[in-house]
């Protein structure tokens, strides 16, 4: 049977679909995702709980011309499916395949790049103001999430949106789940709307007394709106009409036919800010995701698998709940990741003392810093890509305050099919400039719970960066110790070249070291440990002894390990230096998986090889010498 996506290849294929064809079409985008993101891994339940939303936005709207701006832009699969790439659909995540987030590059029909929550209202009154003063009249929609309309940049578009009065859609997509379930008082509003019996028991009643009434379909149509009207007895819609929104809904998000027969009369009619609440199930139409929609957020290629070790964010959960076990002091902190930071069995230990703040990475860095002031020790757990939403926060109200507050920056360095807007590639160079704060990153899983030890016990501003995904299998010691501040350790030694490791650059440096010393060249391997402060004597030692220096970082050259490095000598009375720096270029990172993106930045082993051999030939004279 010929499927009928295989026809959609523009959302103006969609308008002449029946509604069962259009059912038909669901079923087969769910199947299209499923199978992919089996085999290529990416965010699967959050894409399968807007596929009849999709479908109804690109009936009603007339992309590109009219404005969908996706907020995350993690659930734009069917949107690509619809906007003419279905044919490049099973490259999605594949490195110089199609985005797994909504990209500008990409398609027209991106009308905004995301990778990050509560963005896109900003973004879409952006656009209808530009619109307004253009003189032009199409449609501007945000779509956006229950727990992405937590977050402060989104209520500071809303507050802008509704005083300035220009028609501008939002739509509310409420599933009740973020990558955790939802937290915050706006979410509660919602969740006690799906769940109030007086709203559903008010609704049937007054379906059941239309049924009894002789009356046409006009009439029929008028009742219908009057049953909607009784959510009126449970929404505080005056919330909504303070701000300057008209509020309608809540819509069945799974009902193509009443959500076209929302957001018609929304485009046509509503000439203000106007906020649609459309009510979805993650992970719609596929039970393991619709029963495990936080396991089913993010899929890996064939999640069946366990990997051998422990991942990063295990061993971080692990040794925080042991910290918090030891020092009552010890408080948790996520912005709504407590499962993928680890922090789920601190939360299962102690409810009270782990704080989920939801999508507000800004907030949940404050947040620690006033409970630092009163003696706490609060860990801080967000990815490092996240991190970068409250850099002041970090300037302003921890370091400038000199305050004990621990970031565990989860996900640091290159995270692969997220792509650019998930690269934890700038923390170092964003935080190793910031005055009174300790940055360190450890080599292995072991050194990690060694540093969460120091970082407790320093009374200090203290980040720690490590990468994801399993660690390297080394054995965990028993026995947590301090490490020296700003010491780092020689792991090789040789006469020829020194390199410089950070984090998880420096298991690739020792096997490289072995393949080197195969071809006679003697390496001195150091894991710095430490980017701030670095252990000066440790490498001003090695750069005078062996001229020849390399650092090695997954982190932007710019202003990154490599860049402190290059301060230090520099500075230092050491003449004839030969310096090669390998990490990110001035770039962004494109989407593929961890060894294709390491092999193209020469961060794996065989890539430090070639780069020690290019940036020293004299090596080579070196060798025949030896032999």
């Amino acid at each position: 049977m010929v499927k009928l996506l295989d026809r959609i290849n523009e959302p103006a294929d969609l308008k002449e679909l029946t509604p069962s064809e259009l059912e038909q079409l669901a079923s087969e985008i769910r199947e299209e995702i499923i199978t992919t993101v089996g085999a290529n891994g990416g965010h699967l339940a959050s894409n399968l709980g807007v596929v009849e939303l999709t479908i109804a936005l690109h009936r009603c709207f007339e992309s590109p011309h009219d404005k969908i701006v996706w907020d995350v832009g993690h659930q734009t699969y069917a949107h690509k499916l619809l906007t003419g790439r279905r044919e490049r659909f099973s490259t999605i995540r594949q490195h110089g395949g199609l985005s797994g987030f909504a990209e500008r590059e990409e398609s027209p029909h991106d009308a905004f790049g995301t990778g990050h929550a509560s963005t896109s209202i900003s973004a879409a009154l952006g656009m209808a103001i530009a619109r307004d003063l253009a003189g032009e009249n199409h449609s501007v929609v945000a779509v956006i999430g229950d727990a992405a309309l937590a977050g402060g940049m989104a209520f500071e578009a809303l507050n802008q949106a509704g005083h300035l009065g220009t028609k501008l859609i939002v739509l509310l997509n409420d599933n009740g789940m973020a990558i955790s379930p939802s937290v915050g008082a706006l979410s509660k509003l919602f969740y006690r709307l799906r769940l109030d019996r007086r709203y559903h028991r008010a609704r049937e009643d007054a379906s059941h007394m239309a049924a009894k009434l002789p009356m046409g379909t006009k009439l029929r149509q008028v009742w219908k709106r009057v049953e909607k009207g009784v959510k009126g007895i449970i929404i505080p819609s005056m919330f909504w009409d303070e701000l300057g929104f008209t509020y309608i809904g809540p819509i069945d998000g799974h009902d193509i036919t009443e959500l076209e027969t929302v957001l018609f009369q929304v485009k046509k009619y509503y000439h203000r800010p106007t906020l649609v609440h459309v009510v979805t199930k993650k992970g719609k139409g596929h039970r393991p995701a619709e029963t495990d929609a936080v396991g089913f957020h993010g899929v890996s290629p064939n999640q069946s698998k366990k990997e051998s070790s422990p991942s990063y964010s295990e061993v971080f959960g692990k040794t925080v709940l042991r910290l918090a076990m030891e020092n009552p002091k010890v408080i948790a902190i996520t912005a709504a990741m407590p499962e993928s930071t680890g922090l789920s069995i601190v939360a299962d230990k102690f409810p009270k003392r782990i704080f989920d703040v939801g999508i507000c990475e800004q907030h949940a860095v404050t947040f620690a810093a006033g409970l630092a002031t009163q003696g706490f020790c609060p860990i801080v757990a967000i990815y490092s890509t996240f991190l970068q939403r409250a850099i002041d926060q970090v300037i302003h109200d921890v370091c400038l305050q000199n305050l004990p507050v621990i970031f565990a920056i989860d996900r640091g360095g290159i995270v692969g099919e997220d792509g650019k807007t998930h690269q934890g590639t700038f923390d170092l160079s964003y935080l190793s400039f910031i005055p009174n704060m300790v940055l360190a990153s450890p080599k292995d899983e072991n050194e990690l719970q060694h540093l969460l030890y120091t970082a407790v016990r320093a009374n200090r501003p203290f980040a720690i960066r490590y990468p994801k995904g399993p660690g390297l299998g080394v054995s965990l010691e028993e026995e947590l110790h301090e490490l020296p501040i700003g010491k780092g350790e020689v792991l090789r030694t040789g006469d020829d070249v020194a390199i410089l490791a950070i984090g998880s650059t420096v298991a690739p440096c020792i096997e490289a070291a072995q393949r080197l010393a195969d071809k006679g060249i003697g390496c001195t391997v150091i894991n710095a440990c430490f980017i701030k402060p670095l252990d000066s004597s440790l490498i001003l030692d090695a750069a005078q002894r062996i001229k020849r220096v390399v650092t090695i970082e997954d982190n932007a050259l710019k202003g990154g390990f490599g860049s402190a490095v290059l301060e230090l000598l520099e500075s230092s009375p050491i003449h004839e230096l030969e310096i090669e720096r390998i990490g990110l270029p001035d770039e962004f990172a494109e989407h593929g998986s961890l060894d294709t993106l390491r092999a193209k930045y020469d961060l794996d082993t065989e890539g430090i090889v070639k780069r020690v051999l290019c940036a020293f030939p004299q090596l080579a004279s070196l060798v025949e010498t030896k032999k």
